[in-house]
C-alpha cells in the first residue's frame, strides 16, 4: 500500500470512528417530554419524609423537596442544594456553601435560613433525625448562602445523612410557627426540586409536573410524573405489562419476576440500593423466660435454614447475611460472620439436654410470632414450620401495620418478631437502634425490640458514633457484629428482594446510591 493509499485508508477509519462515536453520543443524549407512571406500594399518608421514615414518603418526597447533598453508589457525597462543604479538624463544625439562584416552587428564594430551620426541625420531629442530629447545638447563618452546623461532639455519619429522602430541606416561611406534624404542606409540598406538586387523589394517584424553573436546566426531562396506588399485586403486574405504568417498585409478586425477566419490553432491577440497604431479621424477646437462655436461642437458629428460606420464600432474589450489618454496606460489613450450622437434629438434642422435653402432643413450648406486615407472610410461615420440627409451637399472629407497631413496641406481646429494619446509609443510624441498650424504650417503634443489653456492645456502638478515623471506626463495627452474633439477640436474615420493574424506554431512573429515593431529575423516556 502506497503512502497516499495508507493515508486515505487511515482517514477513512478515523471518519468511521467519529461517525460511530457521534451515533453513540446521540443515542445516549436524554430526550425531553413524556410521562412517567410509577407504581408505589403501599400508599403513604403524606408525601414529605419529614416526620416519618416510611418508604413511600422517602421515595416520593425527594421529587419535590431536596437535600443538601446526593450520593454516588459508594455513598460519597455529591453537590445538590449545597455546592461545597468542609468539616473542621475536630469534627464539630460542618460548613456548607449553598447553591445560589434557587427558588421554592412558590417563587420565594432559598437561603441558609431554610437550612437552619430544617435541620433544627428534623432534630425534633424526624424519627431518625432525633439521633442523627442529637449532637447539633445550632446552625449558624453568617450570610444567605452559608450554613454552619455546630456540634457538641463529632458525628461522622452526619455527612451521609443529608439526602432529600432522609433530611429534606423545607421552606421556613411555610412551616415556621405551625404544628409541623399536621402542616398541610406535608401532603401538598412546596420544594426546590425538579417536579412541582399538583394534586394528591387519595386511594388513586399523585400528580407532579415538570418544574420549568429548576436550577439544573435542562433537567428534568419528563413532563410529568404520575404516582399510582394499586392495592392488588396482580393488578399492579397487569398495569406494567399492558403499558399502563412504566416503573414499579416492589410492585409484582416474586413468582412473576422470572416471567417479567423474559419479557422483551422490561428490565428487572434487583439492586439493593446502598443508601437504603434492605435488611430483615428475626428478633427474640429476651424478656420471655424460655428465651433468656442463649442455648435455646442457638437451638432455634440451628433449626432455621436461612439459605433455604431465600430459595423458597424469596425465590432466590434475596442476599442472605448472618452479620448485623448487611453486604450492601461494603464499608462495615463483617464477611467473616457465618450462620450457626443448620442442624435440626442437634437443635432437638440441645433442647432435650436443657430439660425442655416434648409433651404427649410432641410440643415443648409455645411462642407467639409476630411479623411486620411489610414482610412476606410466607417467611413467618416458613419459620413456624421450621420450629415445629424441633417441637416448638410457633403461633403466628397477623396484624395491620399500626396494630403491629403497638403490639411489638408498646405491649411487647410477642416472643419472636420478624422485622424489616433496614441498615440504611450508616450503622450508627440504621443498626445501632436495634442493639443499643439505651434505645430500649416502650412505645418507640423500630427500636431495641429484643431488650438486649451488653455493656461492651454499648461501648463499641457509642465509640463508633463519634470516631472520625475511618479505619478505627470500621474495626469498632466489625467487633460489634461478632459480639451480637455470638449473643444471638436476633437471627439476621439479610436483604430481602428489592425488585424494580422498568420499561426499557425509561432511562437513568436510579443514577445514585439512593436508587428510587433520588429526585428523578436525570430520568428520561426514549421515544
Amino acid at each position: 500500500m502506497t503512502n497516499g493509499a495508507r493515508r486515505r485508508f487511515l482517514g477513512w477509519l478515523l471518519a468511521v470512528a467519529l461517525i460511530g462515536a457521534e451515533t453513540v453520543a446521540v443515542a445516549a443524549a436524554p430526550v425531553s417530554g413524556g410521562t412517567l407512571t410509577w407504581i408505589v406500594t403501599p400508599e403513604p399518608s403524606s408525601i414529605v419524609p419529614l416526620t416519618t421514615t416510611a418508604g413511600g414518603n422517602a421515595e416520593i418526597g425527594p421529587k419535590v423537596v431536596e437535600g443538601l447533598l446526593t450520593y454516588d453508589k459508594d455513598l460519597n457525597p455529591k453537590p445538590l442544594l449545597a455546592t461545597a462543604w468542609s468539616v473542621s479538624k475536630d469534627g464539630l463544625h460542618y460548613r456548607f456553601t449553598l447553591r445560589q439562584g434557587v427558588k421554592w416552587h412558590d417563587g420565594k428564594p432559598f437561603t441558609s435560613d431554610d437550612v437552619a430551620f430544617s435541620i433544627l426541625t428534623l432534630k425534633q420531629v424526624h424519627p431518625r433525625g432525633r439521633s442523627t442530629f442529637a449532637n447539633v447545638t445550632g446552625v449558624e447563618t453568617p450570610d444567605a448562602y452559608t450554613a454552619i452546623i455546630d456540634l457538641s461532639k463529632p458525628a461522622p455519619f452526619l455527612l451521609t445523612a443529608l439526602s432529600g429522602s432522609e433530611s429534606p430541606i423545607i421552606p421556613k416561611h411555610l412551616y415556621e410557627g405551625t404544628d409541623i406534624v399536621s402542616n398541610p404542606h406535608n401532603s401538598a409540598p412546596i420544594g426546590t426540586g425538579p417536579f412541582v406538586f399538583k394534586k394528591f387523589v387519595r386511594g388513586d394517584h399523585i400528580l407532579f409536573e415538570r418544574n420549568p424553573d429548576y436550577w439544573d436546566k435542562p433537567k428534568p426531562y419528563v413532563d410529568r410524573v404520575i404516582v399510582r396506588f394499586i392495592p392488588d399485586a396482580a393488578a399492579r403486574a397487569a398495569a406494567l405489562e399492558t403499558g399502563a405504568a412504566n416503573l414499579g417498585d416492589q410492585a409484582i409478586p416474586l413468582s412473576d419476576v422470572k416471567r417479567f425477566s423474559s419479557l422483551p419490553n422490561f428490565h428487572v432491577d434487583t439492586t439493593n440500593w446502598p443508601y437504603v440497604s434492605n435488611h430483615q431479621q428475626l428478633i427474640f424477646n429476651l424478656d420471655t423466660p424460655v428465651l433468656k437462655d442463649k442455648a435455646v436461642r442457638r437451638a432455634i437458629s440451628q433449626a432455621i435454614d436461612v439459605n433455604a428460606l431465600n430459595r423458597v420464600v424469596w425465590y432466590g432474589y434475596g442476599t442472605v447475611s448472618a452479620a448485623a450489618i448487611g453486604v450492601a454496606n461494603t464499608r462495615y460489613h463483617n464477611a467473616n460472620i457465618h450462620y450457626f450450622p443448620y442442624d435440626p437434629g442437634q437443635a432437638n438434642a440441645a433442647l432435650d439436654q436443657l430439660g425442655l422435653k416434648r409433651g404427649p402432643d410432641g410440643k415443648r413450648f409455645t411462642l407467639r410470632v409476630l411479623y411486620n406486615p411489610f414482610q412476606d407472610p410466607r417467611a413467618a410461615d416458613y419459620v413456624r414450620q421450621s420450629l415445629a420440627r424441633i417441637g416448638i409451637d410457633a403461633q403466628i399472629q397477623s396484624y395491620d401495620f399500626g396494630t403491629y407497631v403497638v403490639k411489638a413496641y408498646t405491649d411487647r406481646a410477642f416472643d419472636i418478631t420478624f422485622e424489616a429494619l433496614a441498615n440504611v446509609f450508616d450503622p450508627t443510624v440504621g443498626v445501632q437502634r436495634v442493639f443499643w441498650s439505651k434505645n430500649f424504650k416502650i412505645g418507640l417503634p423500630f427500636s431495641n425490640a429484643a431488650h438486649y443489653f451488653n455493656p461492651e456492645v454499648d461501648r463499641l456502638l457509642e465509640a463508633a458514633s463519634v470516631e472520625t478515623d475511618e479505619g478505627k471506626r470500621r474495626q469498632l463495627f466489625l467487633q460489634f457484629q461478632q459480639i451480637v452474633h455470638d449473643d444471638i439477640p436476633s437471627i439476621e436474615f439479610g436483604a430481602n428482594p428489592n425488585i424494580t420493574i422498568v420499561s426499557n424506554k425509561v432511562r437513568n431512573y436510579a443514577p445514585t446510591g439512593e436508587g428510587l429515593r433520588g429526585n428523578f431529575a436525570d430520568l428520561y423516556i426514549e421515544k
